[in-house]
């Protein structure tokens, strides 16, 4: 419900659309802020509001990450569309008075553009901006946070200079705790039927023969929303020991009739380690509430949504099931957390230190506590220890585990089961590292998956990818560039085209299938060690025109990667990009690979080859022509 109650004479609306979680978090903190200069406030998805809403309030602001290909998250998209109606005129939203905050990666070429459509078509039906739009880079030196904490320390003196608060009224200090909006109880419920208590050991049980390094079997039973249960089929290490690098083929089975395309994504939920629950129970001194059925409860009259999704249908819900399949405490803490745990404290030097986290004047110095060497929230706590937090207040601290998202890596007739049931194919590189402070590093989700044996069954979700190719394209010429785990999307591709190729054969035999070559461009380390699905690729040329190109950066003594293998091949990207009309696709890390391959195909089209007009590119024009081919979809980037 979007309404303002009577006699509200500022209130704050902060809307999000968050695919991973991140524009979620800034659009909690803004509405913090909001609360803190007295404005009555309310926090929620895009999708759970309409545009008439935004009338009810003195203010709106947007936070909006962008996906795919410039898209808008899809717990955005259908507001999004309700603006795009063509029968609104350009008065259908005068006297909105809002802001906008963008989440974006700089190493996309449709930078911020997700937050910059929403913008301008606010101001195009007559929205009025009362601030410029902050538009955060995810390859900043320190983050998001590097330019979401200027923005938001500048908006905070903007709302109070254009909305002053009544003469001997104040903001609300920064050391004064905001009330939580959901606290956790006991639930005095007879019907309550506790689960054994989950042992610890379980986490370093023994191996089963049959699935080395594999000894956890699990069944998630959480109720996650928009989910399917899928079956482990497969957990197989295809890098050797020796490899620096983990990296795993898993298989999951769904019974649903799901269909999926190229590009689209499986996300998973995990769980946090029973040891890592365990530790931080002792540390709080939780232990006695830890298996004792408890319910989460709002407090008073809120519109708050639940800050844990799916939380009220938890069959027997506990601490220690909270702690292990929702909150994760292996995050790394944001600014807000030191905010709020400074509350916990009554060691004054702790206190200090952790509101001194928390000014924007010592920014790096958060970065270099928390992102830099990747120290999570248990640490935190850890040397901390003088904090102590209610556990009631558990779910107003502690962050939900997000969703992590995986590239499907199977299309055409690999998307079945040789039974028939629907496969989803993954390969996923198990995060383990140490790290500038000498402390080993372990993803969460991969963690995870990497003890999972067959037979586990997981609650994940189907999520539609930014690639977006239409046959036309899957069908036409190709040029797929993917290094290392970036493979799996264009493996996808591949067995696609190989399977409309097969359909069109039987269905017009004798007939050369009017297929286009395509170009697969793979980047790793060593051939030996780390070429995902070669087997695939020889098998997948006797199918479609597939040609093959590879580099590998420590096979030789000068490191070769797939910007190089670009510029020893201009005349053949040239061909098929340029004189063959076909499309690209960059799979892989974030960073500086999409922004060299990038380079590497502007000098291709400088120097591989004569354009009709007889005279080769000059660099502006080798530019512009790439620049042509983003704006109609024949260079498409998925990087992560």
């Amino acid at each position: 419900m979007d309404t303002q109650s009577p006699g509200q004479a500022r209130s704050a609306l902060i809307l999000y659309g968050s695919e991973t979680g991140n524009a979620q978090e800034v659009a909690e903190e803004l509405g913090a802020l909001a609360e803190r200069l007295r404005f009555a406030t309310h926090v929620s998805e895009l999708n759970q509001s309409k545009p008439q809403a935004l009338f009810s309030y003195t203010l709106t602001i947007f936070v909006v990450s962008t996906t795919g290909q410039g898209d808008l998250p899809a717990n955005a998209r259908s507001f999004w569309k309700s603006l795009l109606l063509k029968k609104l005129p350009p008065t259908y939203l005068n006297g909105v008075q809002f802001a906008t905050f963008g989440l974006g990666d700089s190493s996309y070429p449709k930078f911020n553009w997700a937050a910059r459509k929403l913008y301008k078509r606010l101001l195009q039906l007559g929205a009025n901006d009362i601030y410029p739009m902050g538009e955060a880079d995810q390859q900043h030196p320190e983050g998001l946070e590097g330019t979401f904490i200027p923005w938001m320390t500048d908006i905070r003196r903007h709302l109070l200079d254009i909305h002053p608060l009544p003469p001997g009224q104040h903001p609300i200090p920064d050391d004064v705790q905001l009330p939580p909006k959901w606290l956790l109880e006991l639930r005095h419920d007879k019907q309550f039927v506790p689960g054994s208590k989950p042992d610890s050991s379980t986490d370093n049980a023994v191996e089963t023969n049959g699935y080395p390094g594999l000894h956890n079997l699990d069944h998630d039973i959480r109720p996650l929303p928009d989910t399917m249960n899928a079956t482990l089929l497969q957990n197989q290490r295809v890098t050797p020991q020796s490899h620096w690098q983990d990296v795993r083929r898993i298989s999951l089975t769904v019974p649903d009739s799901v269909s999926y395309k190229p590009g689209d994504m499986i996300a998973i939920t995990p769980k946090t380690s029973l040891n890592d629950a365990q530790i931080l129970l002792d540390l709080m001194g939780w232990n006695e509430q830890a298996d004792k059925p408890i319910a989460l409860v709002p407090t008073g009259d809120t519109l708050a949504p639940s800050p844990v999704p799916g939380l009220d249908s938890y069959p027997n819900l506990t601490l220690r099931c909270l702690l292990t399949e929702y909150l994760d405490i292996k995050a790394i803490p944001r600014r807000s957390f030191f905010s709020t745990v400074a509350h916990y404290t009554n060691n004054e030097m702790h206190k200090e230190r952790l509101q001194e986290f928390t000014n924007p004047e010592y920014l790096d110095e958060l970065w270099d506590y928390t992102t830099r060497p990747r120290r999570s929230i248990l640490e935190v706590l850890q040397e901390f220890d003088s904090v102590k937090i209610p556990w009631q207040h558990a779910v107003s601290v502690l962050p939900v585990i997000r969703a992590r998202q995986f590239s499907i890596a199977s299309g055409g007739e690999r998307k079945r089961t040789p039974d028939g049931k629907v496969q989803f194919e993954l390969l996923i590189a198990i995060v383990k590292y140490q790290t500038v402070i000498k402390r080993i590093r372990e993803g969460v989700c991969t963690k995870y998956l990497s003890t999972l044996r067959p037979g586990s069954t997981l609650r994940v979700q189907l999520q539609p990818g930014g690639l977006n190719s239409s046959v036309q394209q899957l069908t036409g010429p190709t040029v797929l560039i993917g290094p290392g785990t970036g493979i799996a999307p264009l493996r996808s591709m591949l067995w696609e085209k190989a399977a409309l190729v097969q359909a069109f054969r039987e269905q017009n035999p004798g007939i050369e299938p009017p297929v286009g070559p395509t170009v697969l461009l793979y980047g790793g380390r060593n051939r030996t060690a780390d070429f995902f699905f070669e087997d695939d690729w020889s098998y997948l040329s006797k199918l479609i025109p597939l040609q093959v190109l590879t580099a590998f950066s420590r096979d030789q003594q000068q490191k070769v990667y797939v910007q190089d293998t670009v510029r020893q091949n201009f005349q053949l990207f040239f061909r098929l990009l340029h004189d063959m009309q076909g499309s690209v696709y960059i799979c892989g890390s974030s960073g500086r690979m999409p922004q060299a391959v990038r380079e590497a195909l502007i000098e291709a089209f400088a120097n591989g080859g004569t354009p009709e007009s007889g005279q080769s590119y000059n660099r502006s024009q080798a530019e512009e022509y790439l620049i042509g081919m983003e704006k109609i979809g024949r260079y498409k980037q998925e990087t992560w």
